[in-house]
């Protein structure tokens, strides 16, 4: 659930935007210093409730002697993870759509120009980002439809490992190909005056997306997660695997941004305007081409899983419906609200809404608005109302010190942290 285009997508644009390297360090440290300890707190929170995210918050407010009222923090996960849905089940279409053109042969030969004309074709021609947007969230709903292990759980097993191992191949073909010494400078080489609060906004939002905390899937893999494994020790793989292939992300993308000539803000597109030139002077580009975007695509699709997980087991709870009826609910009302997203790349594309355009309001509400709210409400609740000995118990460390340390971090870095950057963020903007 964590890995997928949050890392490979969406961190190297967010990175171009944000000014490199800087970003870099902050959202290292938002990740590490503030998404760990919040996952550890969803995770507990699932696994203690055994319910979605609502029904989970509510059994441990209710035990603890807390008000019912408490649950409207899983509602608000919830709802980011629909709204977060519908955005991104329109750039797993496009994914779907570079695959197809890989297999197809359309992408061969691409330079620079080529390419970002090529995309911006696809951003302008509605009917065929409805229909790749369709299967993704079409293909999804069957996953959830059918039950999750029995078949995406076994595939994911070799298919992630295997885009890990490409996305390091296509890191040293960087280093041969050129743009890597650039790249260096840019990710690793921090410009503080580059950090301001909507910057650290950005950083903060863009590790809530990229590991997956506050949006309600974590809540509820932890209702599933038996008691024997180690929360904490699943938190961290989970941060230390995401963040990894969040940077090997970047030095495939940025080498290639460097090495054509191409701008490292280039927004949502970055990825899809610089792959294929890349593939497209390899020997066997056609062949690495589909595998990265087949691969890229099992990474989404399981992404995709992990939003609708939540909401189709929520469904299923409240109203009593079957899964494959509240899987069908599901994807129906995805894909009527997607059709806001795919519109919003153009014939929508100059409608503006409180100062932002239409798709800049749809990243930017759940991301950089409900995602820190959402986390920040967690640590709130868990810091300060969560029964401290049940909360130990069921993140089973058994060493004081380090609850203490968790419980501690929580209440005085984690939740301050966050809203500072939540508050001073949306006031500069």
């Amino acid at each position: 659930f964590a890995v997928g285009l949050g890392n490979i997508w969406r961190f190297p644009y967010i990175t171009g935007e944000n000014g490199g390297s800087a970003f870099v360090l902050v959202y290292l440290l938002c990740a590490f210093g503030i998404g760990v300890p919040i996952l550890m707190a969803e995770l507990m929170l699932g696994r203690r409730g055994g319910l979605t995210p609502p029904g989970s918050v509510a059994a441990v407010a209710s035990a603890d002697g807390r008000s019912p009222w408490w649950s409207l923090v899983g509602y608000l996960n919830l709802l980011t993870a629909f709204l977060i849905l519908i955005a991104y089940g329109v750039v797993a279409g496009w994914v779907l759509y570079y695959l197809y053109g890989s297999v197809s042969g359309a992408l061969l030969g691409f330079d620079a120009s080529a390419s970002t004309a090529h995309f911006s074709a696809l951003l302008a021609r509605p009917l065929v980002l409805v229909f790749w947007s369709l299967l993704t969230l079409i293909v999804a709903g069957f996953i959830i439809y059918k039950g999750v292990q029995g078949g995406i759980e076994r595939a994911v097993k070799v298919l992630m490992p295997l885009l890990f191992f490409l996305l390091i191949a296509l890191m040293v073909f960087n280093v041969f190909a050129g743009g890597v010494p650039a790249t260096i400078n840019y990710l690793l080489a921090p410009d503080f005056s580059k950090i301001n609060s909507a910057m650290l906004l950005a950083a903060v939002g863009q590790a809530f997306f990229s590991i997956g905390v506050a949006m309600a899937g974590m809540m509820m893999f932890g209702a599933y997660l038996p008691k024997h494994i180690s929360i904490g020790q699943s938190a961290i793989l989970i941060v230390v695997a995401d963040t990894l292939v969040a940077l090997l992300a970047g030095f495939v993308i940025f080498p290639m941004v460097f090495h054509n000539g191409l701008d490292p803000a280039g927004g949502t597109g970055l990825i899809f305007q610089t792959l294929p030139v890349a593939f497209a002077q390899m020997p066997a580009g056609q062949w690495v081409s589909t595998t990265f975007f087949l691969l890229l695509s099992v990474a989404a699709i399981t992404s995709v899983v992990g939003l609708f997980e939540p909401l189709c087991a929520w469904l299923s709870e409240r109203f009593l419906w079957s899964r494959h009826k509240a899987a069908i609910v599901l994807t129906l009302a995805a894909v009527s609200c997607g059709m806001v997203s795919v519109l919003s790349y153009n014939v929508w594309s100059d409608v503006n809404l409180f100062g932002l355009s239409l798709g800049g309001l749809i990243d930017y509400l759940p991301n950089q608005i409900m995602l820190p709210l959402g986390g920040l409400l967690i640590a709130l609740f868990v810091g300060w109302f969560v029964n401290a000995d049940a909360a130990r118990e069921e993140l089973g460390l058994v060493n004081t010190k380090t609850f203490t340390l968790w419980h501690q971090l929580m209440r005085w870095v984690v939740m301050p942290a966050v809203a500072i950057i939540l508050f001073s963020g949306l006031f500069t903007n």
